[in-house]
């Protein structure tokens, strides 16, 4: 590993002290550098809060270093318009770095590498590309929201070996072990919007919050996150959870055109309603997705259950899988599948994965991939 890449990854890792915090914007993580030494460290905290680069020179400032003649180290281009707060690149020039390392370019066409150009027409030195893999992974969602503006869909499922989430008579708590279940609430704390069907709403009744629990700590002060329903026939019970919980204002009900104006109001009273086009009598996916980015969804977390999972696959909606597996086997040809629907005709059609992970938690396996060119959504 070069000293370049060495000083990124500890950028890199900075960032990530603000998972699941800092959307509608980017995780970014910056270090000073002067003759080698660390000087200054910093991270975007939230959004409308300092930049990683302001963060990073303050820090510099509060330890009394001089930051003339230093090197930042950036996990993203740094910003060159106004926002909710001026741009990082005024204050890197007033600042006297004489070196601007970046890990990757803004995604965003209307600014990509602009930020780099004005650094380099102020006489500062500028390489980009360092771990560009690393930091564009760290904001797969976000990058993909800022150009097309939906959603990143992560479709995560936990089920036995043979792809089974509950049993014929849905019995499902609780195929996963705590480990597994402690970081599928990290996954869902990276997420703007956690997604169910009303067929797991009727069957659990789930909460779809984030819980404190070993393994997991709730971050101090987190936005709560978004909780969906897709359901056509407005079947969603008043008396359920996400309806009639603290949280509820968080709630997103997808009705279809054709569900009972009397229930459709019933629910406006406790929660958001958006009521979609259908398509083959469920909601058109393809309509909900520009309205959700709309809403601020960047990342969407489908959590089921199966035939939530296979409209999403089936419409090449899925960016990435997030699959837990238990070491059970239930088999039977009533017990429910953790992707249900009418499956391929051919291999040729299947979702094919690439970038595949995987790992250990605790007596289960977690993998997680890309799905290869999925629909543009």
């Amino acid at each position: 590993m070069t000293l370049d890449e060495r000083f990124m990854a500890e950028a890199l890792r900075f960032a990530k002290r603000a998972y699941g915090q800092t959307s509608p914007n980017p995780l970014v993580g910056a270090i000073l550098v002067r003759d080698g030494e660390v000087i200054g460290r910093g991270w975007h905290h939230k959004a409308g809060a300092p930049h990683a680069e302001v963060e990073a020179l303050a820090d510099a400032d509060r330890r009394r270093h001089a930051v003339v003649g230093a090197t930042i180290y950036v996990t993203l281009e740094p910003c060159c318009t106004y926002g909710r707060t001026p741009p990082c690149t005024e204050a890197l020039m007033r600042a006297g770095v004489s070196r601007v390392v970046v890990a990757a370019v803004d995604p965003n066409p209307r600014h990509a590498g602009h930020g780099l150009e004005l650094l380099r027409q102020a006489g500062i030195t500028v390489d980009s590309g360092v771990l560009a893999a690393e930091s564009q992974r760290l904001n797969e969602a976000f990058n993909h929201w800022i150009v097309h503006r939906t959603p990143w869909v992560t479709a995560k499922s936990a089920m036995t070996l043979d792809g089974k989430i509950a049993t014929a008579s849905g019995e499902s708590k609780w195929i996963t072990g705590p480990a597994s279940r402690a970081h599928a609430h990290r996954l869902r704390l990276g997420a703007d919007a956690v997604l169910v069907g009303v067929e797991t709403v009727l069957a659990d009744d789930p909460s779809l919050n984030l819980r404190t629990q070993p393994g997991f700590r709730v971050p101090v002060a987190v936005a709560p996150k978004r909780r969906i329903v897709l359901d056509t026939r407005a079947r969603t019970p008043l008396g359920c959870r996400l309806v009639s919980d603290e949280g509820h204002s968080s709630t997103i009900v997808v009705v279809g055109e054709s569900a009972a104006r009397k229930a459709v109001e019933a629910l406006r009273t406790r929660v958001t309603v958006l009521q979609a086009p259908e398509r083959e009598g469920r909601i058109d996916l393809a309509w909900l997705m520009p309205e959700l980015g709309r809403l601020g969804v960047l990342h969407l977390l489908v959590e089921g259950g199966g035939t939530v999972l296979a409209a999403f696959f089936e419409a090449g909606l899925v960016h990435r899988t997030a699959f837990f597996y238990a070491p059970l086997i239930l088999g039977g040809e009533d017990s429910r599948r953790s992707v249900a629907g009418h499956g391929f005709r051919s291999l040729a059609e299947a979702p094919r994965l690439t970038d595949v992970e995987s790992r250990r938690l605790g007596e289960d396996l977690f993998i997680t991939a890309r799905v290869v060119r999925p629909a543009l959504g």
